[in-house]
């Protein structure tokens, strides 16, 4: 589910983009649905299939729109100049302003959440990073 005011805010607060044309809102949920669906594309031992999602991660077939966060986003100027860590790119998955829909998940509680990384990732990384945020609670999760 995406929403047009908030990418069309991503894009003009992080990729710079003053006046942003429904051509780069599009390349930037291709870029989403892209990185979600890649495990359907490429073989991978930590890949896992999307119909997934719908099973683990909806507990009720009434509830089931699922809120996507993308980060990095960053301009390709900065991209190669600026080296974020995975606790960075972690903690920016769950910050407001990187998030497809406007809403703000810290008056509510997460259900269940998949953090799907590609690239040189090392598991420890991952794992270090989360638990960080579950040592701060800076998120919460129904009990």
């Amino acid at each position: 589910m995406v929403d047009n005011e908030a990418i069309y805010d991503i894009c003009h607060r992080n990729l710079d983009i003053e006046h942003p044309t429904y051509t780069y809102l599009n390349r930037l949920i291709g870029q989403i649905v892209s990185s979600i669906t890649a495990s359907l594309r490429f073989d991978g031992d930590l890949n896992v299939d999307p119909t997934e999602f719908q099973t683990n991660l909806v507990p009720y077939p009434h509830i089931h729109f699922l809120l996507a966060t993308y980060a990095p986003v960053i301009s390709a100027e900065k991209a190669y100049h600026k080296q974020l860590s995975v606790a960075e790119i972690t903690n920016a998955c769950f910050e407001p302003a990187n998030q497809m829909v406007k809403c703000d998940p810290h008056h509510g509680k997460y259900m269940a959440c998949c953090l799907l990384y590609h690239g040189d990732v090392v598991p420890k990384d991952v794992n270090a990073a989360i638990a960080t945020i579950k040592t701060k609670r800076t998120i919460q999760f129904m009990d």
